[in-house]
């Protein structure tokens, strides 16, 4: 299956010359999302992690399933406003800061975490999350993306980590 051909581009979004990719018109077609979560689980199964972290919302699409299907955790950061013993982040976008917040206790020292979202673009969301993990004394032991925009850099900043991508398109 042609998973490509069913992710719809939106030209010029968020800004002129960007293409966006629009991975909800693969979510829509029942096929193409179990077929997609299947390979991406089928290539992660050895890596035997104890927890999926998902930096933003949207990486719940692919996460979710996934740490289902592998029988692992789950965890997405959120936006500020938890109560607990809390660590805030921010960490600065193309597009702008962030702040996350996560509850310290959520990520335990050695704890095998696969950072899950569903696009790497720059890469600066994953690598934040990465460094956010490894410093609560967990292991990142990969990271796994539906969509991979190659020519912008992304896969450099997370080179040091076995990283999965289903559909890349040439940036």
């Amino acid at each position: 299956m042609d998973l490509k051909s069913i992710i719809r581009e939106i030209p010029d979004f968020p800004r002129e010359g960007i293409n966006y990719k629009d991975v909800s018109t693969l979510l829509l077609d029942g096929n193409a999302y179990r077929k997609a979560v299947q390979e991406l689980a089928a290539q992660c199964m050895h890596k035997q992690a104890e927890l999926i972290v998902c930096p933003k919302a949207r990486g719940l699409m692919i996460g979710a399933p996934l740490a289902y299907i592998l029988g692992t955790g789950l965890l997405t950061l959120s936006l500020p406003s938890q109560p607990e013993d809390i660590f805030t982040w921010h960490y600065d976008l193309e597009f702008g800061d962030r702040p996350v917040e996560l509850d310290r206790g959520m990520i335990k020292p050695g704890m095998k975490v696969l950072v899950v979202d569903e696009l790497i673009a720059t890469g600066g969301t994953a690598a934040k999350t990465v460094k956010l993990i490894e410093d609560l004394g967990a292991e990142v032991v990969g990271t796994v993306f539906l969509v991979e925009l190659t020519g912008l850099g992304g896969r450099v900043k997370i080179q040091d980590y076995d990283t999965i991508s289903l559909v890349q398109y040439n940036y």
